[in-house]
């Protein structure tokens, strides 16, 4: 099965929106649709998914998610699949928390992810420093 990975990081002093900035443009040089929820105080959503026939034929709800929250000295990132929510953009994020926002699903479904969350992961220790 596959859960969510949580990074925390404190005292680093990140700009969070140039963090999700980056985030997005990451997923998007690994060909991945992105769409993101309007930012809160509990944090903004960042949802990517694979595009194509052969994708869409067999998953075409289950998507990347990355949820950012926290201040920029301390602050969470959690990556996991989660459903694809039509109309992200205007969702807010506190009636996200309440919904299926990370899945658990078998890893045969969904080995694709694996590799991009790692990548993303060491990407985003990178950017944070």
């Amino acid at each position: 099965m596959i859960g969510e990975k949580v990074e925390h990081f404190q005292g680093k002093g990140t700009d969070l929106s140039r963090l999700q900035t980056h985030i997005e443009e990451y997923l998007k040089s690994e060909s991945f649709t992105v769409q993101t929820s309007a930012p809160s105080t509990h944090g903004t959503v960042i949802q990517a998914k694979k595009g194509g026939f052969l994708r869409a034929a067999i998953d075409a709800n289950h998507a990347m998610t990355v949820m950012i929250s926290g201040s920029s000295d301390d602050f969470t990132v959690r990556i996991g699949i989660g459903k694809w929510l039509q109309n992200l953009a205007v969702a807010a994020v506190e009636t996200l928390l309440v919904s299926e926002l990370f899945l658990v699903i078998d890893v045969a479904e969904n080995v694709w992810t694996i590799e991009i969350e790692d990548k993303l992961v060491k990407d985003l220790k990178s950017f944070v420093g």
